[in-house]
């Protein structure tokens, strides 16, 4: 084993093996714990204890962090000319319809998100085997299908994401940047968690939060104890 650098070790040194945190706790430790020269994003996990097979244990849903994401979302509105001029004034990246399509057909994807009406979903399914894949695929579950194009682009523009338990029984997700205070970091965690807790499956039986762990890009994942998500 290679020895360990200066930061390893101030890092090794600030959290102690097996330990639970409180969710105040680890949102400090993964600004402190945290060495890049980047804007690291903090990540969370949390593994549940549903069987993601079985249709009445699936875990999706969406939450509006109160403290923004800390990433710059870039957002295509595929929606009717009357309310194209509403969702570029929401913040929307690009506006339209037709020529979108092309260019998605053609392969273009730099795109976080996109938004679109009801009336238009015929016309993007062909679109699947391209927008499936990279989870670009517009869903009324996520909100990103609706009448109001405008408020859904300024919701996501806001910090809104969605979220969905995979295969292995965890819901991932980006929850902010390192350079957040801390108090930002564990407000947004909390959201998360506790949107999380609202939607438990009725067929999900045991522990339901089996674990929740707090990390930052290329960090440790510092625990989380489920009894402390109460503190203030």
């Amino acid at each position: 084993m290679g020895k360990l650098t200066k930061n390893q070790k101030s890092v090794a040194s600030m959290l102690e093996a097996d330990k639970a945190y409180t969710l105040k706790e680890a949102s400090q430790l993964v600004k402190d714990i945290t060495t890049t020269k980047f804007d690291a994003s903090v990540d969370i996990d949390v593994r549940l204890g549903v069987d993601p097979r079985k249709a009445n244990q699936m875990v999706r849903g969406v939450v509006s962090l109160p403290n923004g994401t800390g990433k710059a979302v870039r957002v295509l509105a595929l929606c009717t000319p009357d309310q194209e001029d509403a969702a570029k004034e929401a913040g929307a990246d690009y506006v339209g319809f037709e020529e979108y399509i092309e260019k998605i057909k053609g392969g273009w994807t730099d795109i976080d998100v996109i938004i679109t009406q009801p009336a238009l979903m015929g016309k993007l399914g062909p679109l699947g085997r391209i927008l499936g894949p990279r989870g670009l695929m517009p869903n009324p579950k996520s909100g990103t299908v609706t009448m109001d194009v405008a408020k859904a682009v300024k919701e996501v523009k806001q910090g809104k994401i969605d979220f969905k338990v995979d295969k292995t029984g965890i819901v991932h997700a980006s929850i902010g940047k390192v350079s957040f205070t801390a108090d930002a970091i564990r407000e947004n965690a909390k959201e998360f968690i506790d949107t999380i807790i609202k939607l438990k499956p009725a067929a999900a039986k045991g522990t339901y939060i089996k674990s929740i762990y707090l990390s930052s890009t290329m960090s440790k994942g510092i625990k989380i104890d489920p009894k402390s998500l109460d503190e203030i």
